[in-house]
């Protein structure tokens, strides 16, 4: 029987050390399995690039955005190509990624702030960075992460989902579940969990045909799968 099965009845030290050693020996078998050599699936060159490519990326694949964002970043430039940018030229530049008006209008509306407030670069900061339009918690961690090598974690569909089944967390909101990874598992590992749980999410652990056959979690770290597949 798992072990994660006992832990509520421990108390809540107990509970907590035993939650944290078995995060990480499932760190150890995603180390194994990918390496520490990992960089984030958006494409980009500079800081607000990724900002903008990471804006975008909501309900639409990194894929997608990277074809979109080529052309893009070729057309505009510079913060000042955005913020002049016809809102209706922006839209139609942005329309595969899907709700392409919300996202033409918070990229104009946030290179405009990063060019008046910030003096045209983006800010390292939490706070400031989720005040910007269309930027929540998780676009704010992308970039705290990967442009300024700040510990964050980014809590997106695949990360949501293969915390919930490896029995990490058991929330269903992304914030929660940002804070109850960041109790238990080592800072060190915060940017790269990001890079692990996405990769094995669309590989093997995904929404629709999970692969738990192939999966190293199966039988001895998932609980989802004993319920429901195995």
């Amino acid at each position: 029987m798992r072990d994660a099965c006992h832990e509520g009845s421990m108390d809540p030290e107990k509970s907590m050390n035993a939650a944290k050693e078995r995060a990480v020996r499932i760190l150890g078998i995603f180390e194994e399995k990918y390496g520490r050599d990992m960089h984030t699936y958006l494409n980009y060159s500079a800081p607000y690039e990724l900002l903008f490519s990471t804006i975008m990326s909501a309900q639409c694949t990194d894929e997608r955005v990277n074809k979109v964002a080529e052309k893009l970043y070729a057309k505009y430039t510079s913060l000042e190509d955005f913020a002049n940018a016809d809102i209706e030229e922006l839209q139609a530049d942005i329309r595969s990624t899907g709700f392409y008006k919300n996202k033409a209008k918070n990229i104009k509306a946030s290179a405009g702030i990063l060019l008046d407030e910030y003096g045209g670069e983006v800010p390292s900061d939490i706070e400031s960075l989720t005040s910007l339009p269309g930027v929540g918690r998780k676009t704010a961690n992308v970039v705290r992460g990967n442009i300024f090598g700040i510990d964050s974690i980014v809590v997106d569909t695949h990360v949501k989902r293969v915390s919930n089944r490896l029995g990490l967390s058991v929330s269903k909101d992304p914030v929660k579940i940002e804070y109850d990874l960041m109790e238990i598992i080592p800072r060190e590992y915060w940017i790269l969990i990001n890079l692990w749980f996405i990769a094995f999410g669309r590989k093997t652990c995904r929404a629709v045909g999970p692969k738990c056959g192939e999966c190293t979690f199966a039988k001895e770290y998932c609980l989802w799968s004993t319920v429901n597949v195995l």
